[in-house]
């Protein structure tokens, strides 16, 4: 509970006064000279999480009996608080843990305990077994986004810190979980982080196909490109890429993509092009989608390094199959 009066001195037994110091009146003793300081108490918390689950203690003793609480009590004296969050922790929830990074650093006054200081860290479990201790009557791992409303406020506080931190991480780790598995629903894939940069290629595709036409039309490996009807080339390439989220997206199936690049192949070898020029221009147009979306909207955040990373390969898959389609319309021999 909250520290009482002071009205002797410690050392010699003098009724304490009061006296200035820096201009706040503080308990002093006339004979040993010598200031009394009232200090907050130091407490500190744990935050364990895993699979997206915060594991909250319910209290057993007053203050807020039967309030849920992350895992929480006071620093001994000659115990640092790292040791003290993990004493703490196996106390109230029989779990062994080590400390991982400070999260939080809260002061607050409680009508029962007087000021305090929040020190809640990041913790991961190494061992033990979880159940509730000699002073809790409940352990319990609550989703991140639907813990209850907790004695604390200081907790809540670390809480949110700690979702805040978590959030790029998460949003990484969902975004290559979906990336990677192709047999994810449509609906599911609209989720992925770096569809924000395919909309930033779709949305500005007239500047890339015109970036792409001054490429081809001046490039080594593409001469046949330099004569050719610059109209036609801009509204082919330009179908391409204002449609470029819905092939990577799956709107088009594995079947339209590949009809539609082998008749683009078949069509490409009509008009005399060499394959190898067709093959230079498709990559050519890879590397004008992928420059234009790094110089807009890619920063150094880990966020959008990986939204890039995840983005290039999506296009590496897209455009491998591209090519491997338009060579095979190409090389198709025609009908008699």
């Amino acid at each position: 509970m909250k520290q009482g009066k002071r009205l002797f001195c410690p050392y010699c037994g003098n009724r304490i006064t009061k006296e200035y110091e820096e201009d706040i009146l503080r308990d002093f003793c006339e004979i040993c000279s010598v200031f009394f300081y009232d200090n907050p108490l130091p407490v500190i918390s744990a935050i364990l999480e895993e699979d997206r689950k915060i594991l909250l203690v319910k209290r057993g003793n007053k203050p807020y009996k039967g309030k849920w609480c992350l895992p929480s009590g006071f620093a001994e004296t000659d115990e640092s608080i790292e040791d003290a969050a993990l004493r703490e922790l196996e106390e109230e929830t029989g779990i062994k843990g080590r400390i991982v990074s400070l999260v939080d650093v809260d002061s607050c006054s409680n009508y029962f305990y007087g000021d305090l200081i929040f020190l809640t860290f990041e913790v991961i479990r190494i061992g033990g077994e979880l159940s509730p201790g000699s002073d809790t009557v409940g352990v319990k791992y609550y989703p991140v986004d639907k813990t209850p409303r907790l004695a604390f406020g200081s907790n809540t506080k670390a809480i949110n810190a700690y979702i805040k931190n978590k959030s790029d991480y998460w949003a990484i780790v969902d975004s290559f979980a979906l990336a990677v598995d192709e047999s994810q629903s449509l609906e599911k894939k609209k989720a992925l982080l770096s569809n924000r940069l395919v909309d930033v290629i779709q949305e500005n595709a007239g500047t890339i196909v015109h970036n792409w036409l001054k490429d081809i039309t001046t490039n080594r490996s593409t001469p046949k490109y330099q004569s050719f009807d610059k109209g036609k080339l801009f509204e082919r390439s330009h179908i391409i890429l204002s449609q470029f989220s819905k092939w990577l997206g799956g709107v088009y199936t594995d079947k339209d993509v590949r009809d539609y690049y082998i008749g683009l192949g078949k069509e490409k070898r009509k008009e005399k092009f060499k394959l190898h020029e067709v093959l230079s221009a498709l990559s050519l147009l890879r590397k004008h989608i992928w420059e234009f979306a790094l110089s807009h909207g890619i920063s150094k955040k880990t966020l959008d390094i990986y939204m890039a990373f995840e983005l290039d390969r999506r296009i590496m898959i897209f455009f491998d199959r591209v090519t491997f389609y338009t060579t095979q319309g190409y090389l198709d021999k025609p009908k008699s």
